[in-house]
């Protein structure tokens, strides 16, 4: 899965050929707009352009704005509206309302430079602008001292971006700014290549996450049960050596084996993964927790662990169990409480 922030490093592959980019952001929606707040297209001086801020239905005039900000070396703050048959064309019931910002991707060129070095980090961030001026600021979410340094509204804003990976406006003390989120793609690693874990592994891939699947038994864990997903026939232990657990990361142990299940539910623990779960009933998930905290765990770290695992939505079948866990899952992501 490709993440948001492509047009940004194909923009600096740009600039390192030597043309001239503009980047136009997607800041704000409303009503049936065709893509997120955060999207980006990213164009050169001759009008050659990747990515999308509208689903296509209105490219042409942000192409023709890039090419003027080039020019001009000016950022512009654009409102569109889509009407309902543009909409209707790129597929939605009815039309919407989008705002974008334009501008000259050289004078930020050092800070999407840096961006590109804390994305392989796996680390979330949150790239600031000030949309009167266009000025950048990059926080890493490990940076706090860069945090401490803004005023307090911001600085809360910022904290907020970096906890979600979402965007957003803000206005305060008279100024407007951009707070754009990045954060790694998603991944979930399922623990026991079992029969809950095809439905599973499935769903997750169409809800745009990576999946790995880890499970050491080689009889489980083949190509043939599990395409077009990365499985890693090795112990826990070993197998997460190779796995950067960030916090866009799920895990998911559905052994029922202590063997395997408990030396992921450590590592996990140990990780800022976003959400934790475990197959089992409430017996077998004491048991399981109290195999944890004989490790040296916490009850306050032990709560991280979602047992038994997924919504509770009567589900009885594998696919159907599947289903409560990759709800659960975007339910503890999208903050649902």
């Amino acid at each position: 899965m490709r993440s948001r922030d492509d047009r940004i490093e194909t923009a600096l592959a740009w600039m390192a050929e030597g043309r001239k980019v503009a980047l136009a952001t997607v800041i704000a929606t409303w009503g049936s707009s065709p893509r997120p707040v955060g999207s980006q297209l990213v164009v050169d001086a001759q009008g050659a352009f990747e990515g999308s801020v509208s689903g296509g239905c209105i490219e042409a005039t942000i192409i023709t704005e890039a090419q003027h900000s080039i020019a001009e070396r000016r950022p512009q703050r654009l409102s569109l509206g889509v009407s309902d048959k543009q909409a209707w064309d790129t597929g939605l019931a009815c039309g919407g309302h989008i705002e974008i910002l334009v501008e000259n991707a050289a004078p930020g060129r050092a800070v999407l430079e840096r961006l590109m070095v804390l994305r392989k980090t796996d680390q979330n961030a949150c790239l600031v602008t000030q949309l009167q001026t266009g000025a950048k600021q990059l926080i890493g979410a490990e940076e706090s001292e860069l945090r401490a340094e803004l005023p307090p509204e911001l600085r809360t804003a910022v904290a907020r971006v970096h906890a979600t990976g979402d965007s957003t406006l803000l206005t305060t003390d008279g100024q407007n700014f951009f707070l754009h989120g990045f954060a790694p793609a998603p991944q979930l690693i399922i623990i026991g290549a079992v029969h809950i874990a095809q439905p599973l592994a499935s769903m997750a891939r169409l809800t745009g996450y990576r999946v790995v699947i880890i499970d050491p038994r080689t009889a489980f864990a083949t190509v043939e049960r599990f395409p077009d997903t990365e499985v890693i026939s090795r112990w826990p232990a070993k197998a997460f050596d190779a796995i950067r657990l960030h916090a866009n990361t799920a895990v998911v142990a559905l052994s029922h084996s202590p063997q395997l299940d408990d030396p992921a539910l450590t590592r996990a623990l140990q990780s800022p993964a976003f959400y934790i779960g475990a197959l089992g009933g409430k017996k077998t998930q004491a048991d399981r927790l109290e195999r944890l905290k004989r490790a040296g765990f916490s009850d306050e770290q032990l709560q991280r662990i979602h047992g038994p695992v997924g919504l509770t939505i009567g589900s009885t079948t594998p696919a159907e169990i599947a289903v409560s866990i990759m709800a659960e899952i975007t339910s503890v992501r999208r903050r649902v409480e």
